[in-house]
């Protein structure tokens, strides 16, 4: 099924296997018209090795090159371009797609290896806000899709657990908290505590001080501050526990920050061991000038060790527990330098495995072009945006289709799904504006809009009553109004090894879009619930590009109602 693939084996032959089909196929390219054919290959890179004009090579070429499944063969300048053949590649595909249901698409790329996604990784203790989205659905994502390219996916929530702010939270109770209060309102009254302190810190240093005493006696092990610390993670994990449930977002493991205290010192000692400790300013750093980076501060003046200790004993844990064949940090893109002196530092101790790491970066949410801050206490809640997403779609239910049953669970999928997609369907790199408006239009490029498309096509199967036992009829005199719905079934495998090779999960997002768009187009033009001989086989694509749409939307982490 992989048309690429087979065309890069007879180019190779073609150049007398000078050159492996693995990388012609790197080259071939889908053209950005239609009229110049399905897929084109363009000639330049051969004139210096063949001495000759692009243009005649590909001249020479195109009449090397033949199959079964091209319909024509043509030469624009250095490209030569390829038209399948509509019918055969039609009912390969369709019969295909059908056999293979959820797993076409499917590859091989890990070979079963493990990956490990540390992702979402929202902070004790401080509300589950839209700050935190990013992270969560752009790991979950990424582990769908690595679980599809044939790799073993462990999501991590490293949670924020652990630090000074615990200090300052610990002060601001003791000062002003009231235990019943808390009980009653877990998360809304650790962050008035905290934006407190953070108010009256800006009049009175004393305060800060204070906090890092409490952090200290917490680091010791004092049997109030953990009581404390205890109460406000057990606290906040039900909460957070709430909000992944509605997502339907699991996690393999939730070792945070605190994990790893009683890891740091033999990471200390491995340091300083292999020498590369350095005394700067009474802290200790790692020098890092061959790289080209600033020094990585391991610990500071007062003996309190820092997230790049923590990381550090981190990735080891990691690499030793999982022997992940490659490791993911999806976090936030000012964290970048942070990656890469962990990286650097991992190296220099001697792990060549350190490569097989990557941060995944990725820009901010914000609010009226501002970045969301919860110290300042703006901050807009995950939870809130979801309940209120949720009730629009039901309200959106109720005008458009009174009548649907499980109206409640399509408007969890629809409500959940819009806010998920919004965010997902720009590149991760990209800041995105916070709006529920735009979020849950069904119209243009939504999440509501690709899964209200699948919902129609589901509704043409059921009055075609099709079965797909007889999937086997797909006869068709002519493909030409169904060939661009074709062309974007036939990219699906390529999309998803393209959105695993950049993670990046908006290549299935702007995917799936277009192969909504097309299908609407196609139902647009063509009657397909009439009855003709082409019947079976245009209820055959119907059902083929619900497989896929559904598919595309659940590696997204969107779930697809079959009825809207």
């Amino acid at each position: 099924m992989n048309f690429k693939k087979e065309l890069a084996a007879l180019l190779s032959t073609s150049l007398d296997n000078e050159i492996p089909a693995s990388e012609l196929e790197l080259l071939i390219e889908k053209p950005k018209s239609e009229v110049h054919g399905d897929l084109a290959f363009p000639c330049f890179f051969l004139a210096k090795t063949k001495r000759k004009s692009p243009n005649v090579i590909a001249e020479e070429l195109s009449k090397k090159i033949a199959s079964p499944i091209f319909e024509k063969i043509e030469v624009i300048g250095a490209y030569v371009n390829i038209f399948l053949n509509k019918q055969t590649v039609a009912q390969k595909l369709i019969t295909d797609i059908l056999q293979k249901k959820e797993s076409y698409g499917a590859l091989d790329l890990g070979e079963g290896g493990k990956v490990t996604i540390d992702m979402s990784s929202p902070n004790i203790a401080k509300p589950f806000s839209m700050g935190h989205l990013r992270s969560t659905v752009i790991g979950n994502s990424l582990a769908l899709i690595a679980d599809k390219c044939n790799y073993y996916p462990l999501k991590i929530n490293h949670l924020g657990d652990w630090g000074t702010q615990f200090g300052k939270l610990i002060t601001a109770y003791k000062l002003w908290g009231e235990a019943e209060q808390v009980r009653k309102n877990p998360i809304k009254e650790l962050l008035a505590l905290y934006i407190k302190f953070h108010e009256e810190a800006q009049t009175d240093p004393s305060l800060v001080e204070e906090g890092r005493k409490w952090f200290k006696r917490l680091e010791e092990g004092d049997a109030e501050a953990l009581t404390l610390w205890q109460w406000f993670r057990d606290e906040s994990l039900t909460e957070f526990s709430r909000i992944y449930e509605l997502m339907n977002v699991q996690f393999d493991s939730f070792a945070g920050e605190a994990f790893y205290n009683d890891k740091m010192d033999p990471v200390v000692k491995l340091l300083e061991e292999k020498q590369l400790l350095v005394e700067s300013d009474q802290a200790l750093v790692v020098e890092l000038t061959e790289e080209q980076l600033p020094p990585c501060l391991i610990k500071k003046s007062d003996g309190a060790t820092l997230y790049a200790t923590r990381d550090l004993a981190a990735a080891i844990y990691r690499k030793e527990n999982y022997d992940f064949k490659k490791s993911l940090y999806v976090v936030g893109h000012e964290q970048s330098l942070h990656f890469k002196q962990l990286i650097a530092v991992l190296d220099k101790m001697g792990y060549g495995w350190a490569q097989q790491m990557d941060h995944v970066p990725f820009g901010m949410m914000l609010k009226d072009g501002k970045k969301m801050s919860t110290r300042k206490g703006k901050v807009i809640l995950l939870e809130e945006v979801l309940n209120e997403s949720i009730s629009m779609a039901r309200q959106n239910i109720e005008e458009k289709n009174p009548n649907l049953l499980y109206k409640d669970e399509v408007a969890r999928q629809v409500g959940v799904g819009a806010v998920i997609f919004h965010d997902l369907k720009n590149h991760r790199m990209n800041d995105i504006e916070f709006s529920l408006e735009e979020m849950l239009r069904f119209e243009g490029e939504t999440g509501p809009y690709v899964q209200y498309t699948y919902a129609r096509a589901c509704s043409i199967l059921r009055k075609g009553q099709w079965q797909s036992e007889l999937s086997a009829e797909i006869n068709h005199d002519s493909w030409d109004k169904e060939w661009k719905v074709i062309s974007y079934l036939m990219e699906f495998p390529n999309t998803i090894k393209r959105a695993f090779e950049n993670l990046d999960p908006s290549q299935v997002a702007k995917y799936v879009i277009d192969l909504a768009q097309a299908f609407n187009k196609y139902y647009g033009e063509v009657k397909i619930l009439e009855e003709s001989a082409e019947q079976q086989a245009k209820l055959a694509l119907t059902a083929s590009v619900t497989i896929v749409l559904k598919e595309g939307l659940r590696l997204l982490g969107l779930e697809a109602p079959e009825e809207m």
